[in-house]
């Protein structure tokens, strides 16, 4: 929430759109997970999480948002991305 604040102060937050969900629940109906598609400014983004029931309102535990890369573009994209995460592979390799 601190991080992103200053950008919901500025009222320039990102617009997310969800065009596909699905949510699942245990058997207890207090715990749900769920993933989703967005249409946002990086075009479709997946999004998906876990959310638990507290006091009757539903809290966010755990929330995952990734850019989704169509398979033919995989490893065009991965060259893209290889000297920069193989760095940091190293760095955090050594830990």
């Amino acid at each position: 929430m601190i991080w992103a604040k200053s950008h919901f102060d500025q009222k320039k937050t990102w617009h997310f759109k969800s065009i596909d969900r699905h949510i699942y629940f245990d058997k207890t109906g207090d715990l749900a997970w769920f993933d989703e598609l967005l249409n946002t400014q990086m075009k479709i983004c997946r999004g998906s999480g876990v959310m638990i029931k507290q006091n009757n309102q539903w809290k966010v535990q755990q929330y995952v948002l990734s850019m989704t890369i169509p398979n033919p573009l995989s490893d065009s994209i991965v060259k893209i991305k290889a000297p920069i995460e193989d760095a940091l592979i190293q760095t955090l390799d050594k830990r």
